[in-house]
């Protein structure tokens, strides 16, 4: 008999979604009703992982979508003028990079950072992979989480191999709904094991080539941790789109930009090379770093 119940969608394709049922914990495949799609949203997805909807139990027509409390998107891969939604209704954002095998760009890091702060969503650093770096590197990588703890952003180093810092990371996931993202290749697959080895989660081999990581992960999943809380592993990310930025809004989205904006010279001060520039002054005297000002202007560049 046709019944209209609720569920959490933990894993999307495209165009059939899994919903797992929130009274039993039975998984449903459905699909969305074609009314969702004539909506005028500017999306690529709809639906996305960690949206609340009801569906039909007999049809598995999705009839309704929750009101989101938050979600994060990036510019669609396929379509420049059309986002991607890659999960709604989550408790933080955790970006998992590593400075070798591959690198990840403090641009990369950077463009998920003021997206997350964006959809007001808190954000993480983890550091992983720290057992393959050099003494160069790890002083490298002393004075990148030195510039990110000093605007207030966690950061945390980790290694696999090495079991370095996995309870803590452990604990930063205890009973929240998290997404996990980053460049393919970073270990984030390796570390979600580690947690809790019945996800299983594939795990690619880097290609010697590129020494990017080969995409295993095709679209965002859920996963139910045993230590209590959600993970969405997301697709390896190689670009951090951004959608729905102005120019003069991007110097709100860097926290140690802000307590300055209100002493520049204009207003509409873009921070570039106006005179008696406020945030041009930080980064001169060193309280504003010049690597995140340098990201900061790509940015700005690329809007």
């Amino acid at each position: 008999m046709s019944m209209i119940s609720t569920g959490k969608i933990i894993k999307s394709t495209g165009s059939w979604y899994w919903v797992v049922e929130e009274k039993t914990g039975k998984v449903y495949e459905c699909r969305l009703r074609g009314k969702f799609r004539t909506k005028g949203i500017k999306t690529t997805n709809p639906v996305a992982v960690g949206d609340i909807v009801d569906f039909d139990t007999e049809t598995g027509a999705i009839t309704n979508i929750h009101p989101r409390s938050n979600y994060i998107i990036r510019k669609a891969t396929n379509l420049s003028k059309q986002s991607h939604i890659i999960a709604a209704n989550i408790d933080q954002a955790i970006i998992i990079v590593s400075l070798a095998k591959p690198r990840t760009s403090t641009g990369f890091i950077d463009r998920f950072l003021i997206t997350a702060e964006a959809y007001h969503i808190p954000a993480i650093i983890v550091f992983n992979k720290i057992d393959l770096l050099d003494k160069e590197q790890l002083l490298i990588l002393e004075n990148i989480v030195s510039i990110y703890e000093k605007i207030g952003y966690k950061c945390l180093q980790t290694s696999v191999t090495e079991l370095v810092n996995l309870d803590s990371f452990r604990n930063i996931l205890h009973n929240k709904n998290s997404l996990l993202s980053g460049h393919s290749g970073v270990g984030k697959s390796a570390l979600i094991n580690t947690i809790d080895a019945k996800l299983d989660l594939k795990i690619g081999n880097i290609s010697e080539y590129h020494s990017k990581g080969m995409h295993t992960t095709t679209f965002a999943e859920a996963f139910e941790l045993k230590t209590g809380g959600s993970i969405i592993d997301t697709p390896g990310i190689k670009e951090f789109g951004l959608i729905e930025f102005e120019k003069p809004e991007l110097s709100h989205r860097f926290p140690e930009f802000i307590k300055h904006l209100s002493n520049c010279k204009y207003n509409d001060c873009l921070h570039v090379n106006e005179p008696n520039c406020a945030v041009i002054d930080a980064v001169n005297n060193g309280d504003i770093s010049e690597i995140r000002y340098g990201n900061y202007l790509n940015i700005l560049d690329s809007i």
